[in-house]
């Protein structure tokens, strides 16, 4: 078979060489096209990596064309409008008709199936109230007992993306919309780049642990680099990162080979040399470390609001968080809770699936142990996962947020077509990518202005809901304002699926519900290591 297909090629290279000799000039073009497939054929038949390609030359190649253009045909042709993953066709629309100011309305009824499970609605009022009187501009103000620069924040902010993981002009659209908006851009872990600074959008500057931007020679904290870039007015907030919805637990290397000048510069880090992200900080190592370390940077900043950001992991360790708060007397600002089902670029399938609780209980459980210990009321809770509309913005302030993070509805603001190529740095919009050629093709100017207008339409939604629920103040959203579906004849509030418990019931072992008591055990402000006793499973 191999053998007669060579001889096939070769009598092929033959007879174009003999009609381009003979006839028309035009035959060439086909024989440069003939040569090539007869390489690609002859490469296939002899190389023994691929099975498929060996088996059937060139033939064989159309299954990783087939494969390349799957997502893409998919989603526009294929899968429904309720069912695409990670983010519907009705979601998706909705965005990209917010950042074009074009009808966000829809006709004839809901294709959502409100009979199914998990389907969500919130109660409405019949005292409802005009939503045009209530503040269009929803904002909660960020800063503990111990802030002397407290923020004005917006409901809804971009949450962390790093240059490096988008492409600058993905990064300078979403702070030249945050600046027209009046809303927070994260800077995620990256450090701040030129082009956070392009246009003055107010910053949250987000430090993982390979501190970037404020990275001492041996890849500790700097607290004089971190004195000198939070002392920028932009930067309004700085937020630690402690791990991210994405790959909680989970480090990261950046390869020498991608440590450009630029990177260096932007980072603090050593052209030529692997940059290592570990799963852990070195700048603390038990919660009452950590606690110190936010009081440090909060001075260090001048007294800008401090907070750290998390995936909800063992329950026991964020109740040593609060325990170490209250044995210090040190409070963040804020805490952002991510959900495990977050995440923008590339993170191992495992993590990525089944690693970290999901926002809803994560966030439900922060708010109900900050309550619990009395410390609600000193810090802001800020929340992300999958937030795209106004009804997804109530429902985390239901749960227990004050403010949202998006992510990946921002980048579809930006352009993004959900490809899903963030990992490959071949993003067709120019979005995730550093490839310069993909890059030019988002157009900096036009995108800022579709951040800003899905930002502010998003805020209008949210408002509206509000007024028909009755209610003119985002403080008054609670959790019996929404219900979802349990199975097709039973429905429960928020408030009994993730049920309040009493505000400082927590500080004394009596009041403490039964349900914490074992989580309450295990916590320890002085240490992150809990283990449990191999005798509970040895019945």
């Amino acid at each position: 078979m191999r053998i007669a297909t060579v001889l096939l090629c070769l009598l092929g290279l033959a007879a174009f060489a003999w009609l381009g000799y003979s006839f028309s000039w035009w035959f060439y073009p086909l024989a440069v096209i003939f040569f090539l497939a007869t390489g690609v054929t002859l490469y296939d038949i002899f190389q023994n990596k691929h099975a498929i390609t060996k088996n059937f030359p060139l033939l064989g190649r159309s299954r990783y064309l087939a494969e390349w253009l799957r997502p893409k045909l998919y989603q526009y042709f294929i899968e429904p409008d309720t069912d695409g993953r990670p983010f519907n066709r009705i979601d998706r629309s909705l965005i990209y008709a917010r950042a074009k100011s074009e009808v966000g309305t829809t006709p004839f009824g809901t294709q959502l199936n409100v009979y199914k499970e998990g389907y969500e609605w919130m109660n409405h009022s019949i005292a409802a109230i005009d939503h045009h009187d209530i503040e269009a501009d929803q904002r909660v103000e960020i800063g503990g007992p111990d802030c002397k620069q407290p923020y004005s924040c917006s409901l809804f902010n971009v949450a962390a993306m790093s240059f490096g993981s988008l492409s600058k002009n993905a990064i300078m659209a979403l702070n030249g919309g945050a600046a027209i908006g009046g809303f927070a851009h994260n800077t995620g872990e990256g450090g701040i780049s030129p082009y956070h600074d392009k246009f003055e959008g107010d910053l949250i500057y987000q430090i993982g642990t390979g501190y970037f931007g404020c990275r001492s020679e041996d890849g500790g904290f700097s607290p004089e680099l971190y004195k000198e870039r939070t002392a920028a007015p932009n930067v309004k907030m700085i937020e630690l990162k402690l791990s991210q919805g994405a790959k909680p637990g989970h480090g990261g290397i950046l390869p020498a080979k991608k440590v450009t000048e630029e990177i260096s510069r932007i980072r603090n880090v050593k052209m030529g040399e692997d940059v290592l992200s570990p799963p852990y900080h070195k700048a603390f190592k038990t919660p009452v470390e950590l606690m110190q370390l936010i009081k440090q940077m909060r001075d260090l900043s001048g007294g800008k609001p401090v907070g750290f950001k998390l995936c909800i992991g063992h329950k026991a360790e964020f109740i040593s968080l609060c325990k170490a708060m209250l044995e210090t007397g040190i409070t963040p600002d804020f805490i952002t809770v991510d959900g495990g089902e977050g995440g923008t670029g590339a993170a191992p399938v495992e993590f990525s699936n089944a690693v970290g609780m999901p926002f809803k209980e994560g966030l439900a459980f922060a708010y109900n142990a900050l309550e619990g210990f009395g410390l609600k009321t000193k810090i802001k809770i800020l929340t992300s996962g999958k937030i795209v509309s106004g009804f997804h913005v109530f429902r985390a302030l239901a749960l227990g947020a004050d403010a949202c993070y998006s992510a990946r509805a921002m980048m579809m603001a930006v352009g993004c077509i959900q490809a899903l190529e963030c990992n490959k740095n071949s993003c067709p919009t120019g979005v995730a990518t550093q490839k310069e050629h993909l890059v030019k093709g988002l157009d900096v100017t036009d995108k800022k202005h579709r951040v800003a207008k899905y930002h502010k339409e998003t805020i209008k939604a949210f408002v509206e809901l509000m007024g028909a629920s009755g209610i003119n103040n985002a403080d008054r959203i609670n959790r019996s304002h929404v219900h979802r579906r349990i199975d097709s004849v039973q429905a429960k509030r928020y408030d009994q699926i993730y049920p309040y418990i009493r505000r400082g019931c927590l500080l004394n072992p009596e009041t403490t519900p039964e349900d914490w008591k074992e989580d309450m055990e295990l916590s320890d402000p002085n240490t992150f290591m809990i283990h449990q006793p191999l005798e509970k499973w040895h019945l």
